[in-house]
């Protein structure tokens, strides 16, 4: 519009320049030709209604303009939640809105004309933070930034910071707008998270090392009192009367069974210690550890029947003590007189793979199936099936250590469903 204008200012001018510098203007003037008036006369009209109504245009499209600005400037200066201001070429403020003074603290009558500047910490000063921001902000049109800010009370607050160039239509640098949040909730409950975390790492670390140091202590009197015993026994087996042999057999049994705890305690410790994960096929672990159960599958007329597994980023050794309990535990926990049916599946999901042991065993009764992956938690008396109730810990410790949940579906006198994923 303002292009128009000048430009019609331009004809104008050059037309009644052209004339009055003109022969023809000297010969009117002295024959006093009125056509030749006439016409310029008509032309300086044409021109100036031209000119008018480029004018009037303009008018009403600043009046427009300047009714767009003020429902903006009165849209922007309600806003709470940002703190939205602009500055100039140098960084001054020249707007502030509510959320720049709930954030910040200081009103628009305070702060305008002030330089930005003294938002940032001595630090941040020092370092010409700012002037680095703006700089980018002039680079690369815009710039971001996360860090702590100064209150007009001299607190700080965690902010993030948006700082935008504003350029004419030549291209010129007029300014800055910035828009600042208040963040410093969430960087608190962020630094919370990383201490708690940081916090539960040091005692796993002491809990796991106090086990090792433990279970390791304990194993040195238990070898002496199992020596005894056995030679106790080998020494007066049938010599004494019945009650003395059956203490004898049930102090051998109690010393066989905490040293199997304690072992237990030690793989349980241990589990996660090794930190390299790698490329694992599954179906090579199964064959592995079905030819380590091969005894007990025998003996149990078990079959294990394996679909093609995928490889998989894990850890080998703890993986292998997962497939290894859960398909012991499918042949152990079986009924009596049916041989054991185990099927090992797997569905790879979005993100993850889905593996699934399913078994036709005696199954758990709805009750225990979150009991079952507590430690030392057992279901059934140790003279029906042996063991130290704290095989489905492992598992779920170690499946918790590749990022993954364990769960199970079941139905007593059917079977189970052990279900757990590992990240793909």
């Amino acid at each position: 519009m303002e292009q128009e204008i000048r430009q019609s200012k331009a004809e104008l001018y050059e037309l009644l320049l052209r004339y009055i510098h003109s022969k023809q203007a000297e010969k009117d003037l002295l024959e006093g030709d009125d056509l030749s008036m006439d016409l310029l006369r008509n032309s300086i009209t044409t021109l100036g209604e031209r000119l008018r109504e480029v004018e009037n245009k303009l008018a009403a499209t600043e009046k427009l303009l300047k009714l767009s600005q003020e429902s903006y400037s009165s849209l922007v200066g309600e806003i709470q939640d940002y703190g939205i201001i602009t500055l100039d070429p140098d960084g001054n403020i020249l707007t502030w809105n509510k959320g720049a003074e709930r954030i910040k603290g200081y009103t628009a009558q305070e702060i305008t004309g002030k330089n930005f500047r003294m938002f940032y910490t001595p630090a941040a000063r020092a370092e010409c933070i700012p002037e680095k921001l703006l700089s980018t902000a002039i680079q690369d049109g815009r710039v971001q930034n996360e860090d702590y800010r100064v209150h007009k009370d001299g607190t700080l607050f965690w902010s993030s910071v948006t700082i935008t160039a504003l350029r004419n239509n030549e291209g010129e640098l007029t300014g800055f707008i910035k828009i600042t949040r208040d963040l410093t909730e969430r960087k608190q409950m962020e630094d919370q998270t990383q201490l708690y975390l940081r916090k539960l790492e040091v005692e796993n670390r002491e809990l796991e090392q106090f086990t090792y140091i433990a279970s390791h202590d304990m194993q040195e009197p238990l070898r002496s009192i199992s020596t005894l015993v056995e030679l106790v026994a080998t020494e007066y087996t049938g010599k004494l009367d019945e009650t003395a042999d059956n203490y004898l057999r049930f102090i051998r049994q109690s010393s066989n069974r905490m040293s199997d705890l304690i072992k237990a305690l030690l793989d349980y410790s241990r589990i996660g210690n090794v930190k390299q994960k790698e490329a694992v096929d599954c179906n090579q672990i199964i064959l592995t550890v079905v030819d380590d159960l091969r005894t007990a599958i025998h003996e149990s007329k078990a079959q294990v029947i394996m679909e093609n597994l995928p490889i998989v980023h894990a850890y080998p050794i703890e993986l292998k003590l997962l497939f290894q309990n859960l398909l012991s535990n499918a042949i152990k926990f079986r009924q009596q007189d049916v041989p054991p049916v185990i099927r090992i599946t797997c569905v790879k999901r979005e993100h993850e793979y889905e593996f699934m042991f399913s078994d036709n065993g005696i199954g758990i009764a709805p009750r225990y199936q979150e009991k079952v992956f507590e430690i030392f938690q057992r279901l059934h008396n140790k003279l029906q099936y042996e063991g130290t109730g704290i095989g489905l810990a492992h598992c779920k410790k170690i499946v918790s250590l590749h990022g993954g949940e364990i769960w199970l579906t079941s139905t007593p006198g059917v079977g189970s469903q052990f279900y757990f994923t590992i990240s793909a």
